[in-house]
């Protein structure tokens, strides 16, 4: 038996790699091929190139690499050729995985998309497209799932990947008397550092004049965004009024645990904060610009998954705006991480959360025992291996079942 696999970005390499370990586990024989990264090739993907290299976000890096794209896909379909798989596996990364569905199809290679693009949330119209292109969702999030089996799209619901690496069992620490420490955590690409570090660093500091005791601590993924932190830190030495921040590299899951909150840039580092339950708020600044055009196509309530996770209706239809609003919205209260995507600096609010929390110890663990109603439905590991059960299914012309043995998996959703 043989698999294609393909991610186009780090995270995604890592999620392939292991379920090519969990494919392998079951079916030592297997052949797995593709595009993807380190980490599918030391699980033994036999990779045709390594995909990694050229994960982009912004339109034009995407339009000036078509032409490698280009080549990359036609070297996959060679791959189709010269040794047809029995099914296709995408993980993530859409604008190009279509491309390679496309080729795939043509040649009656069953695909399946592992972590699907989040088209509920900003591209309602591509179902069309997916149900064209694509066999079955293996989803990681149950809302997600309920949306694509409305819609006629074929999903398993597996569980997301990141589970699979964390202890999802950890219990969070108790309130400390003495210090109380704070996490920061600006984002783990530059453009997202650049545009919020500056927010995150003058609500620490308004959390530093009305509760002394609090520490805080930045968590950088590696030493070039950390030198990058600590140049913006020196930038606004007048703004803070001297509080000292730590830069801890590459150690943020490990900080999690002893932290009493955080404030943090919105991305899947709140999956990580949910398993550690740490009371957190959300942060991301947007353009004024950028504001509009998103409120027009943005069809999910909240930007962070633990939020969309803890509502009943966690979609609905876009609420354009044309004008960005002058002031901060209030954060919405049926929030678990309250959470500011804005075009003001949203400083203020967002120390009022921390300073809740950290001087009212009820409310702390009242935001705690919610957290603790999600993690029970969705943090749960076994996500590869569910997945892996599914592509053997694909791959022998089977239907897999939609629950994937989660029977148990529905959320609990939040109070």
């Amino acid at each position: 038996m043989r698999v294609f696999l393909s991610a186009g970005e780090p995270s995604g390499d890592h999620h392939a790699a292991l379920l090519v370990r969990a494919l392998r586990q079951r079916r030592p024989d297997l052949e797995c091929i593709g595009l993807g990264g380190p980490c599918m090739e030391a699980e033994g993907c036999r990779l045709v190139a390594d995909m990694t290299q050229l994960a982009v976000m912004w339109f034009l890096r995407v339009i000036l690499n078509i032409h490698r794209f280009v080549d990359l896909a036609r070297r996959a379909e060679r791959s189709f050729l010269d040794a047809r798989p029995d099914v296709c596996v995408l993980v993530d990364f859409p604008g190009f995985h279509w491309w390679l569905a496309w080729r795939a199809k043509r040649h009656g290679i069953p695909v399946v998309f592992y972590c699907p693009p989040q088209i509920w949330a900003w591209a309602s119209w591509r179902i069309g497209k997916m149900r064209r292109l694509i066999d079955r969702v293996l989803s990681a999030l149950p809302f997600e799932h309920d949306w694509f089996i409305a819609r006629g799209m074929p999903s398993t619901l597996v569980g997301h990947p990141f589970f699979d690496e964390l202890d999802t069992s950890h219990q969070p620490a108790e309130s400390r008397h003495g210090d109380r420490r704070v996490l920061l955590l600006p984002g783990s690409r530059t453009q997202e550092i650049e545009g919020n570090l500056g927010t995150i660093l003058r609500a620490a500091a308004i959390v530093a004049g009305r509760v002394p005791e609090a520490r805080f601590v930045i968590g950088a993924l590696h030493e070039r965004h950390a030198e990058r932190i600590r140049e913006i830190i020196r930038s606004l030495t007048c703004q803070l009024g001297g509080i000292e921040v730590e830069v801890a590299v590459g150690r943020t899951r490990s900080l999690m645990p002893s932290a009493d909150c955080a404030i943090a840039v919105s991305g899947s580092v709140s999956l990580e904060l949910l398993a550690a339950r740490v009371p957190t708020v959300i942060v991301y600044r947007v353009g004024g610009f950028a504001y509009v055009v998103q409120s027009w196509f943005r069809h999910a309530r909240f930007i962070t998954l633990v939020n969309l996770l803890a509502v009943r209706d966690p979609i609905g239809p876009a609420e354009g705006v044309w004008v960005a609003p002058r002031n901060v919205p209030r954060a919405d209260d049926e929030a678990v991480y309250p959470e500011y995507l804005t075009v003001q600096d949203p400083a203020e609010q967002v120390a009022e959360h921390a300073v809740e929390w950290l001087v009212e110890p009820q409310v702390r663990q009242a935001t705690i025992g919610r957290l603790e109603a999600v993690a029970r439905g969705v943090a749960r590991s076994g996500s590869a291996a569910r997945a892996a059960e599914a592509v053997l299914a694909m791959a022998v012309g089977c239907a897999p079942p939609e629950s994937a043995s989660l029977n148990a998996h529905q959320p609990a959703r939040a109070a």
